[in-house]
């Protein structure tokens, strides 16, 4: 009892001392706490910036294609035709970001004939909410595809899917339990939300300070709690097999492009590797733009044709190889 009544009322220099640093502790702990639920909610609460174009006069004879996402109100998106029945490519904007800051890309891929759809993801755009960095995002990603493949004019069972970081992930997530995505371009992809609030915090300048990041994606997950069972994106990459993936990293990014490397060491054959200088391609300038377009254009070209081979043509290409051969 003496030990408490001391602490209770300290009347020892020592006591005094203890009592005072757990009262900093205390108070430290306290608007540590209070600092990053402040933080976490403007991360997961961006600023929006909404992208309207004038449908009659944009190149490209865009549609306006509205989809569901069971939970949320509907939804609108930009479908950009292409050689009818051919794949769509799906591009998944980033992490404050739009739809509207695409429109080259869509051009690039088009101009080669493919069908390409865009839209704004929760909280981005004129949709109101606040993002999960790729939990709910997912289910966005397929319901535009659910609803992409009840049109007469693509082929419904191959899907193309573009993303840079949360457009990634909700890509990716997506990815592997729908046989439909047949080729990725994942662009800062990363393998939990939560490590996107850690690189939000260490943005904001306050990352180093002591819990700040952990009290952070604490919160995070409090808020996504029904997600708290989810595994890593890498766990179940096994799912991709066959599917030809083409991992992006920036060299002014390095957190997100280590995680990127690690995905890209994870993922199974057919993959590849692209490193490039800067990061975040709505930002890059122009020279740069389209070398990364003409890579993106590239790589769809070779893995998801306009134009399906044939089972029975791809089937007897071997056969002729080898008859070649022998001759």
């Amino acid at each position: 009892m003496s030990i408490l009544d001391e602490l209770r009322y300290p009347r020892r220099w020592y006591t005094k001392l203890l009592s005072v640093i757990l009262a900093l502790i205390f108070f430290a702990v306290l608007a540590t706490l209070a600092i990053s639920a402040v933080l976490t909610y403007w991360i997961v609460k961006p600023q929006r910036t909404s992208s309207e174009i004038n449908m009659a006069s944009f190149p490209g004879r865009p549609d306006e294609v509205e989809f569901t996402v069971p939970g949320s109100a509907p939804r609108k998106g930009w479908f950009f035709p292409g050689l009818r029945g051919a794949p769509t490519i799906v591009l998944c904007h980033g992490y404050e970001s739009s739809r509207g800051e695409l429109l080259t890309l869509v051009s690039a891929l088009q101009d080669h004939q493919y069908n390409v759809f865009v839209f704004d993801f929760t909280a981005h755009g004129a949709n109101k909410g606040t993002t999960t960095f790729g939990y709910k995002e997912s289910d966005e990603v397929k319901a535009a595809i659910d609803t992409l493949a009840r049109r007469n004019d693509v082929d419904p069972k191959r899907f193309g899917v573009w993303g840079y970081n949360m457009g990634a992930y909700a890509g990716l997530r997506e990815a592997e339990t729908d046989s439909r995505v047949r080729a990725m371009v994942l662009d800062s992809v990363y393998d939990r939300p939560k490590q996107m609030v850690k690189i939000g915090v260490e943005r904001t300048g306050v990352g180093g300070f002591p819990l700040m990041v952990t009290s952070a994606q604490t919160c995070f997950e409090w808020l996504n709690y029904a997600y708290k069972s989810d595994a890593a994106l890498s766990t179940k990459m096994k799912n991709l097999s066959g599917v030809p993936i083409l991992f992006i990293g920036a060299a002014d990014d390095p957190e997100l492009a280590s995680i990127t490397r690690n995905m890209f060491l994870k993922a199974p054959e057919p993959r590849e590797q692209a490193i490039i200088a800067h990061g975040n391609f709505v930002n890059l300038p122009d020279d740069e733009k389209r070398t990364y377009e003409n890579r993106v254009v590239t790589f769809f070209l070779t893995r998801l044709p306009v134009t399906e081979i044939p089972a029975v043509a791809a089937a007897a290409a071997p056969t002729k190889a080898v008859s070649t051969a022998k001759k």
